[in-house]
């Protein structure tokens, strides 16, 4: 496995912003981390939806959830939901009579809500604020919706050497491959040229956890429905607050790896942390909030990528290396 990183980041960002034809665009995206793992279907045969329009999610483990949230980070991370199975699709008819089996899901907010034994499933992953940024070579930057921990500048992940740098962030784009789907990588080669997979040789990948292995690992339950009135319209619309965060991200922390259980203690401590980082936040949380306020003043004016300077290394970030060093 080969891959040319440098300048591209299309697998940290959402770059269809970029595109003329943005519809088309999100048509297009189709690979294992847009789709969900349940336990009757693997992502090959999935047509469940997600609510959020994100094409580039990765999923935390709920180690990986816990670590977050014990370095003073979680509000770096955000759920995802599903529509029910074929929710979306104008094709399937509601009515009864059509034979078909009910669709497994919850009704919430006014979405039926993709769910395992009456309980929504959602998973975990990192934010992505607007940024200013110009990969694959672009002379101007845009305001894209950007990973938390990419720098704007040099287009490297600042925890790239860290031990929360996420598994699957790792993994890509041999878990894509071993899936037989199209990866990030042949998607930027396709829409701006260049050569970014430079090798597809790959070993089977450990840790892709599908179907019934990934609930409580990375497919997380949650037990009381009523509890996501009103965070599954906000988590729709991109407006969820920390407190709707702190609900789900309570829940993946205390979740049991193949099981349905929750630790009620390890929920407590997880949202009592998640709402204590309002007052204790580390780097990531005031600089979210700073990229999102910049955004909106700057209406179609776009700053350099070097304001990351200001908005997150002084507060704190870690550097990256930069590509000029070996």
């Amino acid at each position: 496995m080969e891959v040319n990183c440098e300048g591209c980041a299309g697998c940290c960002l959402d770059w269809q912003g970029l595109l003329e034809d943005e519809a088309g665009a999100r048509d297009a995206v189709d690979d294992h981390r847009r789709h969900e793992v349940f336990e009757d279907e693997t992502p090959a045969d999935s047509s469940r939806e997600p609510l959020d329009d994100d094409p580039t999610f990765v999923p935390l483990t709920r180690d990986e959830v816990r670590a977050f949230l014990e370095a003073g980070m979680g509000a770096a991370l955000t759920p995802r939901f599903w529509h029910a199975r074929g929710e979306r699709e104008e094709s399937r008819s509601s009515d009864s009579s059509s034979g078909e089996a009910p669709r497994p899901g919850v009704e919430i907010d006014g979405h039926t809500v993709a769910a395992v034994a009456g309980r929504p499933v959602f998973f975990i992953g990192l934010r992505k604020p607007p940024k200013p940024v110009a990969p694959f070579d672009r002379d101007e930057p845009a305001w894209l919706p950007t990973c938390v921990f990419l720098d704007p500048t040099t287009l490297q992940c600042r925890i790239h050497e860290d031990d929360l740098f996420p598994d699957e962030c790792g993994a890509y784009p041999e878990h894509t491959l071993a899936l037989a789907q199209e990866t990030e990588c042949e998607r930027v080669e396709s829409a701006f040229g260049g050569d970014r997979l430079l090798d597809a040789d790959h070993d089977d990948p450990d840790g892709l956890l599908l179907g019934s292995q990934a609930i409580g690992a990375k497919l997380f339950c949650h037990p009381r429905p009523a509890a996501l009135e009103g965070v599954v319209e906000r988590a729709t619309a991109g407006d969820l607050t920390r407190r709707d965060r702190a609900e789900t991200i309570a829940v993946a922390a205390a979740s049991s790896p193949g099981t349905l259980a929750i630790s009620d203690f390890h929920y407590e401590q997880a949202k009592e942390r998640m709402l204590e980082e309002a007052t204790t936040d580390s780097w990531v949380g005031p600089a979210i909030r700073d990229w999102d306020e910049r955004c909106r003043a700057a209406g179609e004016a776009v700053p350099s990528p070097t304001v990351a300077d200001a908005v997150e290394r002084e507060r704190g970030a870690p550097e990256t290396p930069g590509w000029d060093v070996e």
